[in-house]
């Protein structure tokens, strides 16, 4: 299967960069590892892989054989995130864990995670196939399960790699099955009891190669990026609007509860707030991602009588996400009254925002500079597992690839060779010893 890398001027990038052929074979490594990667798939558009199926442990499977045929050594967690480990120069030295996940959201792109990984593999490669050995031990990184779309529960994989995730969590069913995520653990060979203990391992270093799911750098013609920081999240995943049916042209409209109409106050209401946030220079964003109203019990001539949705607030300001809480509440309130319908907002789930390291940072910005290229400090809008591991005292970083036509969808846009530079960048900043 052939990717595609994208097409027009989009797919090129502005800068400079010194050394051409080391990245043009560092490209066609990651071409390979993608195009494997992602033929393990269910039915499309897109790429479907859940969290803790089948599919997500073949495409670990394929991380496997590749980081074994490179001579790395393999381990695994009772989360079953999977470790594979390049002996560094000096082996008293932190090591430097580079990757990011396989899982996918339902018809998702190709390169969300996926490309993270390949680029440390790619990242191993070069320095095995140039003889060389990185300053400390480098340690490819495939998580499970990141994307929270399966289970409500954020970083699943590397949270239960840093011992931070709960009993409670452990409950949490997936979304397609129903089933809880110890079940699904347990069908993969993993162990939810071990998983709630974690690894063990010493605050490291851990950085992570990942599309931007944003226009930024392709609207700047930019390839790659430095990430500062991680949005929080605040998430009613499951919400109800309960009304009354009735017949769409015998009920009056005072005598209505339509929760439709109500939905759709509600949305105007948070929209109109949100622009007003951004106006006052708040980092903010909303969305409605799922409204269900299209049951055996909804029909053309009823007045609908309920209505499902999911609400998440993004910032990076805790203060700004519980202010919006507040005012989404106080909305409902409002429509409610209005519209004589009741809301049920059900189980909150909340990730903080957090704070990515600048020394970290700064390393693979002098390393960038010693290249020829001078990429920009951005911050992210989504989550990711930099966010998991920098809350966990590590020192947390994260590299932006160029991505466009949008992310968690099948066109997800992304010219390899711009992942092939960050390769070469961050086997720049690998090859000393870090300073802090």
């Amino acid at each position: 299967m052939k990717l595609r890398s994208g097409a027009g001027t989009k797919a090129r990038a502005t800068v400079s960069f010194q050394d051409a052929d080391m990245t043009d074979t560092t490209k066609d490594t990651i071409d390979r590892l993608l195009d494997r990667i992602n033929a393990i798939s269910a039915g499309g558009p897109g790429y479907t892989r859940p969290s803790y199926s089948a599919l997500e442990s073949q495409a670990h499977a394929v991380v496997v054989a590749e980081a074994e045929a490179l001579g790395l050594s393999i381990s695994r967690d009772a989360g079953l995130n999977l470790l594979a480990r390049l002996p560094g120069r000096d082996r008293r030295l932190p090591a430097t864990f580079v990757g990011s996940h396989v899982d996918t959201v339902p018809m998702g792109g190709a390169y969300d995670g996926a490309a993270g990984v390949a680029g440390a593999l790619a990242l191993a490669a070069s320095f095995v196939e140039a003889g060389e050995q990185p300053a400390a031990d480098l340690v490819v990184t495939v998580t499970r399960a990141e994307e929270s779309v399966w289970f409500p529960v954020s970083y699943i994989g590397s949270r239960s790699l840093l011992g931070r995730l709960t009993a409670p969590e452990m409950l949490a069913k997936r979304s397609d099955s129903g089933r809880t995520l110890a079940d699904h653990l347990r069908d993969e060979g993993g162990d939810p009891e071990a998983a709630l203990r974690g690894s063990g391992l010493a605050p490291a270093r851990f950085i992570e190669m990942h599309i931007e799911q944003g226009p930024v750098l392709a609207s700047a013609h930019e390839g790659f990026a430095i990430v500062t920081g991680v949005r929080g999240g605040l998430r009613y995943r499951d919400a109800l609007i309960h009304g009354r049916w009735d017949h769409s042209g015998g009920a009056p409209r005072a005598a209505r509860s339509d929760t439709i109409f109500a939905l759709a106050d509600l949305v105007v209401a948070m929209d109109r707030m949100w622009g007003d946030a951004l106006e006052q220079g708040h980092d903010l964003a909303v969305t409605f991602g799922r409204v269900d109203a299209a049951t055996a019990e909804h029909a053309f001539a009823k007045v609908p009588g309920r209505a499902g949705f999911c609400v998440d607030l993004r910032s990076d300001d805790d203060a700004v996400l519980d202010r919006f809480n507040g005012l989404l509440k106080a909305e409902i309130a409002r429509t409610e009254a209005a519209r004589g319908v009741s809301f049920a907002l059900g189980a909150l789930t909340r990730s903080p925002p957090t704070r990515l390291s600048a020394p970290l940072g700064d390393a693979l910005a002098a390393a960038a500079a010693s290249l020829g290229c001078a990429p920009r400090r951005m911050l992210s809008g989504g989550g990711h597992d930099a966010a998991a591991f920098a809350q966990a005292g590590w020192q947390s970083a994260m590299v932006f690839l160029r991505n466009w036509n949008g992310s968690h969808n099948p066109e997800e846009g992304m010219d390899t060779a711009d992942l092939a530079q960050a390769v070469h960048v961050l086997r720049a900043a690998l090859s000393v010893p870090a300073t802090a």
